[in-house]
């Protein structure tokens, strides 16, 4: 179950120093690609470094990456045993995901890392994550409605749980898209904590824009990509400079291109579950704001003439499918309602019935012969594949049905 606080996190790792500094992501969407984008950025400029991110897609370790390579499975185990151990032995009650940050944290202290991407699992004040005290830079991204049983219901609130990670001396990069009353409660939050400037990205930071965009072709990556882009670079470029590291970030900005960040707008083939010759899109949006930013996308490459897009979507119980499922899906589309599986680590999650999404598609006006449930995520990708004809299919709702995918194709090659 999710169990916020800094407490047990503190006593995992109180015998375990942290010789490393980081950069420190929180937001609502986007934080996992600024991570990808700037440890692609490290790794070009040959700097020992970790990243740390969640939830895991397919194996429980894969979120720990050391130079970008993910963590071996049998270090993992042996790291992880010897917390768990600790937390039997003075019966701290930690948490799955508590025992899974003081792993990385020390396997990164292990592993002689100078510098480590760490995004944030949930909110930010009281996430495990943030037991982290001296960040050379903090990055918000945009903030959007989502776990509000935890965060609460309006995005001020939701901001004074992100705004946790600011800490003194540390300046904080933010989304510029935000609104305002965002930015103020960051701005706030920085000023009573003595933190470092709060810059808003790309709005003041327009001359370094102008590199960024002279070595990436812009065309290549979609609005809210180019904005995760500038993160990166800020906080890649301050943690440089404050590291009294000699790099050039500029230089490092091709590696940016071949970033491919998994279940984020990935395009893929499903030929060898399905004998399917086009592609597939896979994307984990799983919230308004970033179900708006899929559909966006969608409209703009795959929606020619009213060409229907056959959608297999799956949900956590909870959420706002109907809200969701309208930033998507049209009336001519066809759905594919299926649920994920168990999640490793996550006893507590649970898959919304398919019942629930169709009924959420039934009020956008699809018909009932557009609808159809599965049984498994194999059979919704044959399914899918049969009714399509050749036509678009997007994959979305859900990181969980994005992990089972990639493990169905894993298990094929």
């Amino acid at each position: 179950m999710i169990n916020l606080g800094l407490a047990r996190i503190s006593r995992l790792l109180a015998d375990t120093r942290l010789t490393w500094r980081a950069i420190h992501v929180a937001g609502t969407n986007g934080k996992g690609s600024v991570c990808a984008y700037a440890s692609a950025m490290l790794r070009a400029a040959s700097i020992a470094h970790g990243r740390f991110t969640s939830p895991h897609l397919i194996d429980r370790w894969d979120g720990i990456t050391i130079n970008e390579k993910t963590v071996d499975k049998s270090r993992f185990l042996e790291i992880e045993e010897e917390i768990k151990r600790r937390n039997r032995f003075l019966a701290i009650g930690a948490s799955e995901f508590e025992l899974l940050t003081a792993t990385a944290f020390t396997l990164f202290t292990r592993e002689k890392v100078s510098l480590a991407v760490v995004e944030v699992g949930l909110g930010g004040t009281e996430d495990a994550t943030n037991v982290l005290q001296d960040p050379l830079a903090t990055v918000i991204t945009s903030i959007s409605r989502d776990h509000e049983s935890y965060l609460g219901n309006t995005l001020t609130s939701i901001a004074e749980h992100k705004a946790g990670i600011v800490k003194p001396g540390a300046p904080c990069f933010i989304d510029g898209t935000n609104s305002p009353d965002v930015v103020e409660v960051v701005r706030r939050n920085a000023k009573n904590l003595g933190a470092g400037e709060v810059i808003c990205v790309p709005q003041q930071t327009k001359e370094h824009e102008r590199y960024i965009w002279s070595v990436l072709p812009e065309e290549s990556f979609v609005p809210h990509q180019r904005t995760l882009v500038s993160l990166a670079y800020e906080a890649v470029r301050h943690a440089l400079q404050a590291d009294h590291n000699a790099h050039k970030v500029i230089d490092l900005l091709p590696a940016v291109r071949e970033t491919v960040w998994p279940g984020r707008l990935q395009t893929l083939s499903i030929k060898g579950l399905t004998g399917r010759q086009e592609s597939v899109l896979l994307d984990g949006a799983h919230n308004v704001a970033s179900a708006e930013v899929l559909g966006s996308y969608v409209n703009s490459k795959y929606r020619l003439r009213n060409i229907p897009v056959t959608w297999i979507i799956a949900a956590s119980s909870g959420k706002n499918i109907a809200e969701i499922m309208s930033r998507l899906i049209r009336p001519y589309d066809d759905v594919v309602a299926v649920q994920y599986g168990p999640v490793e680590g996550m006893p507590w999650l649970k898959a919304a019935e398919t019942s629930e999404i169709l009924s959420a598609a039934k009020e956008i006006g699809v018909q009932d012969q557009r609808l159809v449930t599965s049984t498994t995520v194999r059979e919704a990708l044959c399914m899918a594949d049969q009714i399509s004809n050749g036509r678009p299919v997007v994959i979305a709702g859900s990181l969980y049905l994005v992990s089972d995918v990639l493990r169905l194709l894993r298990e094929t090659t």
